[in-house]
């Protein structure tokens, strides 16, 4: 590749080259770098200036090494990923002191539980396959919780479960789903997968745009999904003003006679927001599916997720699990049903939850003190806005932090251009604050 037209002979500079290359497609995936020594000749630089970019290059996943074979740009991830999926998880197996590019909660603020084990019994239940799904003491449990009168509730295997056996029922080849952009990557694949066609809408602080909905409804989509709060990736939570003002567009598309959509509601991180739990169900309750999973709040592991609505569409969803899987482990329904009636599990909830508004609180001041002014998020993410992303990436991976870049995000990432990145700042403690907002800040700037 031409190294001859960078302004500076930096590892940064070279690592951001490099990086741009791969990007545009000009160097292709399991294409061999040249070696650092040719680099070095052809710059004019020393040797451990162009290995400390390769190793920039390194910990952002956009290259491997192997050994004495040299260094190439990393294949495709797995095919069993989805396609924006792959560009989440392109980060490389080196271990940084601070990978925040998962999404993930922290380990160390999910409840214990060692108790809840203990009193679940130590056999697997001998039950006949076609019992009750749903344990009725946990159903009953999710439905003195729920934020509106569901007329059936379920469980199913998380929240990207719930939403795409919900729209399974309600996508043919051809339809349309609003979906919002930024939003979560795996609902664009899914869509697409379904034959279906992804209308994307935008969103700001307050949650979905309404004007962005109103224009979307013209497509005449089958359905909406949304994040109600702790919106991933932006750290957005609906107001109840706008939430009732969403409700008033579609309430007026039924008074016109026109087919309202189906609503679906992520509510993946309830448990550790500190918004209210806001739903459109509370206005539109035949219309409105609301998915609350447990993953961030007690354990990603549990793999477990309530989802209730009308029970002309639920049980559907229920009728075709029984084709499957049948039932989510009722085992894990057990170990759920203690967490969420244990007090002391709760109290460590609740101290999670502090903990987290604490963490992006001290974030957001540190980086306000570098000049980037950003409201603290809800949930445990940041969107974090840049000059340059691929700069931005390299600079953040030489100094050991690890980040997602915006574009995966996107409803259209080959041809959409966005310039932030998606930061887990829930893993960062006050501690580490101020250290990792100054790179941040640093980084935001870099081109």
């Amino acid at each position: 590749m031409d190294f001859s037209e960078l302004d500076e002979r930096t590892p940064r500079a070279i690592a951001g080259a490099v990086s741009r290359a791969v990007r545009s497609g000009d160097l292709a995936p399991g294409a061999r770098l040249p070696t650092v020594r040719d680099v070095a000749a052809d710059l004019g630089v020393s040797p451990a200036t162009v290995s400390a970019a390769w190793q920039a290059l390194r910990r952002t996943g956009l290259v491997v090494s192997r050994g004495r074979a040299g260094t190439f740009v990393r294949d495709t991830p797995t095919a069993w990923l989805s396609p924006r999926v792959r560009g989440l998880v392109g980060a490389g197996p080196e271990r940084l002191p601070f990978d925040l590019s998962r999404g993930i909660p922290d380990p160390a603020l999910l409840p214990s539980l060692g108790p809840a084990l203990a009193r679940v019994s130590a056999r697997a239940a001998t039950l006949a396959y076609h019992e009750e799904p749903v344990l009725p003491a946990l159903r009953e449990t999710l439905a003195a919780t729920w934020p509106y009168p569901a007329e059936s509730i379920t469980v199913v295997n998380g929240a990207t479960d719930a939403v795409g056996r919900t729209l399974e029922q309600l996508v043919s080849y051809g339809d349309r789903v609003v979906l919002e952009s930024p939003g979560f990557p795996p609902f664009f694949d899914l869509v697409e997968a379904l034959g279906a066609e992804v209308v994307p809408v935008a969103v700001d602080a307050e949650g979905l745009r309404v004007d962005a909905l109103r224009r979307a409804l013209a497509t005449r989509p089958v359905a909406v999904v949304l994040q109600p709060r702790a919106h991933n990736p932006t750290g957005a939570a609906m107001t109840p003003e706008r939430a009732q003002a969403l409700a008033s567009t579609l309430r007026r598309r039924r008074a016109a006679r026109e087919v309202v959509p189906w609503i679906i509601e992520d509510d993946h991180s309830g448990a550790i927001s500190v918004t209210p739990d806001v739903t459109l169900g509370t206005w539109l309750p035949d219309r409105v599916v609301h998915v609350r999973s447990y993953s961030k709040s007690h354990g990603p592991d549990l793999r477990i997720a309530a989802v209730g609505g009308p029970a002309s569409l639920i049980d559907r969803v229920v009728a075709r699990r029984m084709l499957g899987p049948s039932w989510t482990s009722r085992m894990l329904q057990s170990i759920l049903l203690d967490l969420l009636t244990s007090p002391d599990s709760a109290e460590e909830v609740s101290q999670a939850r502090r903990h987290y508004v604490g963490r992006q609180h001290a974030i957001t001041t540190a980086l306000r003190e570098h000049g980037v002014v950003l409201p603290p998020p809800d949930g445990i993410n940041l969107w974090l806005p840049v000059a340059d992303v691929a700069a931005a990436s390299v600079q953040l991976a030489a100094a050991g932090i690890r980040v997602a870049t915006g574009s995966a995000f996107l409803a259209d990432p080959d041809h959409a251009v966005d310039s932030h990145l998606r930061v887990t700042t829930g893993l960062v403690t006050p501690a580490d604050a101020p250290h990792v907002a100054a790179e941040l800040a640093a980084a935001a700037r870099a081109q």
